[in-house]
């Protein structure tokens, strides 16, 4: 979240802030047996491009028109999207976990369909090999309330909830629950999967630290990566399945040690320093990929599995905006990809590496919604 809604805390100034059937039940189809030329012909939103965004964005679409949209990810075909959101308008009052298709389906005729269960808060779903499953992260078995968001004080740090009731469920693309991969005690989320479709990696407190971990598609076999003291999450898995790339918080001071795990022990994370990090996909050859300072978070691997796109809020005083940004695997040659005057984040390539899913507060309806986003993307 990876792992809480961004778009109504973008205001603080310190803040940070995861095979096809038919279309989504109150979606529309658009018919054109040559899809390419349909996809080619449905990009209304090329004036959103700001200038300097021309570079990489050949062409650009809003894909969702109100409420919180964030953490879209594909298919392992490309032509689906799975992604969190809170719209009251579709009957999601908490985050829940919907699918439909960015190229046909127009989320302005109806709500797509629902994955999750409508009970507590869903995150970080990701689809598993064949595309007729998707796992995700819910607060369900505790019951059907949304667990709270903590308060924010005046003067407060903002900081995230680790809820410990989340566990990592398998469900159909129907909605119907298949089964659950974790069953410990405290934090699992975050989960995503391998392009080779043979591993998972999360972010579980089972070990009392928040660190990264591999298993199997069934569950089986877990294996932790990460084991430094700090916040190891929003982990991927590079295109060929070697390596992983995440964001990750180093607390090394005595009184930022004592912060951080004082704050793990009431269940929360203070996500406004983090850097990048790459690693073996056994954890091994660990390096720090940025250091930047502030707020480096949401990577995402470039398809040529040698630069990682990502957000960050390095260059403000404020806290915001977060813009997206390329860097090398060793942290040279930073190139600038957005212009956002307030947020850009959740970069995701296309398994083809043609498009990019992200989430942006372009062009809302009100003030901080926070929509999806699908750019053609050109190197």
């Amino acid at each position: 979240m990876r792992p809480i809604r961004l778009a109504n805390s973008i205001l603080l100034g310190t803040l940070l802030l995861a095979s096809c059937g038919g279309p989504s039940p109150g979606t529309h189809k658009v018919s054109n047996a040559d899809t390419t030329a349909t996809v080619m012909n449905a990009w209304p939103d090329d004036s959103l491009i700001r200038p300097l965004e021309h570079k990489h964005f050949k062409h650009l679409k809003q894909l969702t028109f109100g409420g919180d949209n964030a953490e879209a990810y594909w298919s392992f075909a490309g032509d689906r999207l799975t992604f969190q959101v809170t719209n009251t308008a579709w009957g999601d009052s908490c985050d829940q976990i919907r699918v439909f298709d960015p190229f046909h389906d127009d989320l302005r005729q109806g709500a797509p369909r629902l994955i999750s269960t409508a009970r507590g808060r869903n995150t970080c779903s990701y689809f598993l090999p064949g595309d007729s499953l998707i796992l995700f992260a819910s607060t369900s078995a505790d019951g059907p309330q949304c667990p709270p968001v903590p308060e924010r004080k005046p003067g407060g740090k903002y900081v995230w909830p680790i809820y410990p009731t989340y566990d990592i469920y398998v469900s159909d693309r129907e909605g119907h629950l298949r089964r659950r991969l974790t069953d410990s005690p405290g934090y699992d989320a975050e989960a995503t999967v391998s392009p080779k479709g043979d591993r998972i990696v999360f972010t579980s407190t089972r070990g009392g630290d928040l660190d990264l971990y591999t298993m199997n598609i069934d569950g089986s076999d877990v294996k932790q990566v990460t084991s430094t003291l700090g916040y190891d999450g929003g982990a991927f898995f590079s295109p060929d399945g070697t390596k992983l790339v995440w964001r990750a918080s180093r607390p090394t001071a005595p009184e930022d040690v004592k912060e951080y795990k004082d704050l793990l022990a009431r269940g929360l994370v203070q996500p406004t320093q983090m850097e990048l990090f790459v690693a073996n996909a056994d954890g091994s050859e660990a390096h720090q990929v940025t250091d930047l300072g502030q707020a480096n978070w949401a990577p995402f691997w470039h398809p040529s599995g040698k630069k990682i796109l990502f957000a960050s809020n390095h260059n403000t005083d404020r806290g915001f905006p977060f813009t997206l940004f390329l860097v090398d695997l060793d942290g040279g040659h930073l190139e600038q990809v957005t212009e956002s005057d307030m947020f850009d984040a959740f970069p995701v390539f296309s398994p083809n590496g043609h498009y990019l899913v992200f989430s942006s507060n372009r062009h809302g309806s009100t003030p901080h919604e926070t929509d999806l986003f699908l750019a053609e993307w050109q190197d």
